[in-house]
């Protein structure tokens, strides 16, 4: 089946094939064509170029009647899997309790566990599936989804088993991260949590087959570096490559952790030195930085500009949870990496697509307009230029929605 999408006012995100990130200057590039044609061949997108040359043998035509195409979102941070909601603590924040506070309550990752624990798997995956259709209509085409409301073995696994569903059952590209370092989970001891997870939580997860990656929350009040050396150890053994939370509440050592162990992401980095900027450098790992929860919890924003100047790629992605970044609007996200973080809108482009797929390690298959690539593509409304996603950034703009080859959304 081929489709043949035509009068295309400009498609935004042509990236030549082979290159799987961008970093310092390439964060200010990105391929352009103006009055274009776009054709899908199945699953993939099979060409492009201009009308004056648009191919006549496609089995169906869409009129994209000026409006712009471009890749899918890539949301490489979530934690979408989790029951209930936590709108007590937002009325507790709103008081003026902070982060740190609400956990030493009981509440934030804790309440979460509680109540994940009390919802069979059904309904956590009803609840999760919801979540992700809004994704997908919001422009996600690929979700990277992170277990550690478990913080019990059997939930755990209950979790990544939910995961297991999606990434069966949804047509956006789904990733699973083993979180089970998010916490300690209530009634351990410390040192006894840790080796629960390195001993007895990593082995189980990587006989079922249920992730991809291991990520520990290295930051003050969580996990040390030294926990996170020997989780992330542990992980290694079953080939579980590292993706680490670190920097949201203090400059806490995991990025020099997570970039010794190769890590393909370093995750939140709100609070960041000239030294994680040093340890980065050369390396193949992605900062990830996460302006919905700075915006929601009156964080620091991180320092993306700082780290393009340096020569470094940044991702952005919605850390779309239930305590701290409770929308997984990645246009949003987008957004406010302009308005918030200073990025031009090709910089956040490239921050949302391509290297938000890397880090998650599908850019090789999404994130940009490429031949051979998975056609996961917006076409939008039709609009002047690309600049007013993010201006107009509550102004509908989604006409289309294709994941691998089909429309899923219009």
């Amino acid at each position: 089946m081929k489709t043949c999408i035509k009068n295309i006012r400009e498609i935004v995100g042509i990236v030549p094939q082979g290159i799987l990130r961008k970093q310092g200057a390439e964060m200010n590039e990105t391929g352009t064509l103006s009055n274009a044609w776009l054709l899908i061949d199945a699953d993939r997108i099979a060409a492009f170029g201009t009308m004056d040359r648009m191919p006549q043998d496609a089995d169906e035509y869409l009129d994209a009647e000026g409006g712009l195409v471009m890749p899918s979102f890539c949301d490489s941070h979530t934690h979408i899997v989790y029951a209930g909601s936590r709108e007590g603590e937002f009325l507790d924040k709103i008081n003026g309790l902070s982060y740190e506070e609400i956990a030493r309550r009981g509440g934030g990752i804790l309440n979460s566990s509680d109540r994940l624990h009390e919802t069979d798997e059904d309904e956590l995956y009803r609840q999760s599936m919801q979540r992700v259709n809004e994704m997908i209509a919001k422009g996600s085409g690929a979700i990277e989804i992170k277990s550690g409301y478990g913080l019990r073995t059997e939930d755990e696994l209950k979790m990544l088993r939910v995961i297991r569903r999606i990434r069966e059952n949804s047509p956006a590209l789904v990733r699973a991260t083993f979180l089970g370092a998010h916490a300690i989970g209530r009634g351990y001891e410390h040192e006894q949590y840790v080796r629960l997870v390195c001993d007895e939580m990593i082995p189980q997860v990587a006989q079922e087959q249920l992730a991809d990656f291991v990520d520990v929350f290295c930051d003050e009040g969580f996990f040390t570096v030294e926990d996170t050396d020997r989780i992330l150890t542990a992980g290694a053994k079953y080939g579980l490559r590292p993706k680490i939370h670190a920097n949201e509440l203090a400059v806490s050592g995991g990025v020099q952790i997570g970039v010794q162990h190769k890590a393909l992401s370093v995750d939140h980095l709100e609070k960041t030195t000239d030294n994680e900027i040093e340890a980065l450098l050369g390396s193949d790992t992605m900062p990830t930085m996460l302006p919905g929860s700075s915006f929601f919890l009156g964080l620091p924003y991180g320092r993306a500009k700082e780290f393009i100047t340096a020569g470094l790629g940044v991702a952005l992605a919605s850390d779309y949870n239930p305590g701290s970044s409770p929308s997984g609007d990645m246009r949003f996200v987008m957004a406010m990496g302009c308005i918030r973080m200073r990025l031009t809108t090709i910089q956040a482009l490239n921050a949302v697509t391509l290297n938000s797929a890397y880090a998650m390690g599908v850019s090789d298959e999404v994130g940009s307009i490429t031949v051979g690539k998975r056609a996961n593509i917006i076409v939008t409304r039709p609009l002047a230029n690309f600049t007013m996603i993010p201006y107009m950034y509550q102004t509908p703009f989604i006409k289309h929605i294709f994941l691998s080859g089909k429309s899923v959304c219009n």
